[in-house]
């Protein structure tokens, strides 16, 4: 389902902090299309990414801090940024102008010639997309990896692909909204897990479901579709009959993977183990991955840790923005020593009575750091219910810095001599205080580096 840019009148709505819109912009006015950009940001804020567009700049409109229904009546294409939601008014009047509405995702599908392996799911599909990478490169050296990520956007990766080695793709709910409109679907569909996140985005956990459900819609009986067997969304997603053939992980794969599971958590063998099964599919022999796990990439902000000094170690998960992220990173690190948590942000409705059950089973009420914000306030009362404040008041701090010196003052010197890691890992989005969870990230490395 190919189509051309040239001439078109094409408005990119959203250019956006991380890429992703410069990136659309910039490749649609390279394919002839004549551009506009709306953004309600003020110019100022999106410096960076006017600079990113280089020489493409010159040739696009830019409508800064509004937009204009003019723009939506008059162009021919919508290409929608990730942060737009799906309900708002300027789409419809778009729609009923006859307006195509695309995203980068579903412009890379239409015009991507590789086999792709899409990589979605609540829950570690970055981990997963770049172990599948590192396993595939060993093989294919023009194997590619693009998608949820500023560092290398879909379509700044797409006119570099060699159309014969696999891409792996990662695709976040809202890039799968407009996947349907491509007419295609990944050779090989993974679905990491689904939990409740973005419900101040879909009206339901089925809508945010089904979302994900578009990974696989087109996909024909050649194709793979890989399903976590131990999620309780499976099922949900079998009801869609997919084309393409079930796989469901985890399985046996002749590897002893116990070591690694005790070391980096179930939920990152979960995630090795699909990056096995697919390397396997694209003929990876046993023996190259057995060597390649020896070596897998940390992944930056995801669990990552940033401070290895005599017993002491600093993780920045700031990526953990639900619930079970944080869950998930407890059940890693509980076993280190003395843990110290620092949790907390913006909420996305979601639900945190697990979550404060796992903390009351894994951090001492002293070693709780609070950055304030609406999930914060939730997770305080989750908390409370479950017991947890007996005998002391929640260190709750409005600043990443101010909190970040009480913690180094709670370091007694005795907790030097023990194992202790002081792990960032929010649990919750970040949008009160940071531009975003990477923002977020960047700022605690920052910290980390003047006060320790």
């Amino acid at each position: 389902m190919n189509m051309d840019f040239r001439n078109k009148r094409v408005l990119v709505m959203g250019l956006g902090l991380l890429r992703g819109g410069a990136s659309a912009a910039k490749w649609v006015v390279n394919h002839g299309a004549r551009v506009t950009v709306t953004d309600l940001k003020p110019r100022r804020e999106l410096q960076r990414s006017l600079k990113s567009l280089g020489e493409a700049r010159r040739k696009i409109k830019f409508v800064f801090g509004r937009h204009r229904v003019s723009d939506f009546r008059n162009n021919e294409i919508i290409v929608v940024n990730p942060a737009v939601p799906r309900e708002t008014l300027y789409l419809k009047i778009a729609k009923k102008a006859g307006a195509q509405l695309e995203n980068e995702a579903s412009i890379f599908f239409r015009f991507c010639r590789n086999p792709m392996v899409g990589v979605t799911g609540t829950r570690g599909k970055t981990t997963t997309a770049n172990w599948i990478y590192h396993f595939l490169k060993k093989k294919y050296s023009h194997a590619a990896l693009t998608g949820n990520s500023s560092d290398n956007p879909m379509l700044a990766a797409l006119d570099k692909l060699d159309s014969k080695s696999p891409v792996v793709v990662e695709l976040s709910s809202w890039h799968l909204e407009l996947l349907p409109q491509s007419g295609k679907s990944p050779h090989v569909a993974v679905i990491t897990n689904l939990y409740p996140d973005h419900l101040n985005r879909y009206p339901s956990m089925k809508s945010y479901a089904s979302a994900k459900a578009n990974i696989f819609l087109n996909q024909s009986k050649n194709d793979f579709l890989l399903l976590n067997k131990d999620n309780s969304w499976t099922k949900f997603f079998r009801g869609f009959k997919p084309k393409g053939k079930i796989v469901y992980f985890p399985v046996s794969l002749g590897l002893n993977l116990e070591k690694f599971k005790r070391a980096y958590g179930l939920h990152n063998f979960y995630n090795l183990n699909v990056a096995i099964l697919v390397a396997r599919h694209f003929g990876i022999t046993l023996q190259e991955i057995k060597k390649a796990i020896k070596n897998l990439p940390q992944i930056r902000f995801r669990q990552e840790i940033i401070l290895k000094r005599k017993n002491l170690e600093i993780i920045n998960d700031t990526t953990a923005t639900t619930p079970e992220a944080t869950i998930a990173a407890l059940g890693r690190f509980r076993n280190t020593g003395e843990l110290f948590l620092i949790t907390g942000g913006t909420d996305k409705k979601l639900g945190f009575t697990e979550w404060a059950r796992t903390v009351k089973k894994c951090v001492k009420p002293g070693n709780l750091f609070l950055l304030n914000g609406s999930a914060t306030k939730k997770m305080v009362l989750a908390l409370k219910k479950a017991g947890y404040f007996r005998k002391i008041k929640p260190y709750i701090f409005e600043n990443l810095s101010v909190l970040i010196k009480a913690v180094k003052v709670n370091l007694k010197p005795k907790t030097y001599n023990l194992s202790t890691t002081i792990l960032f890992s929010p649990g919750a989005t970040s949008f009160e205080k940071f531009k975003n969870e990477f923002d977020r990230g960047e700022r605690f490395n920052r910290l980390v580096k003047l006060h320790f």
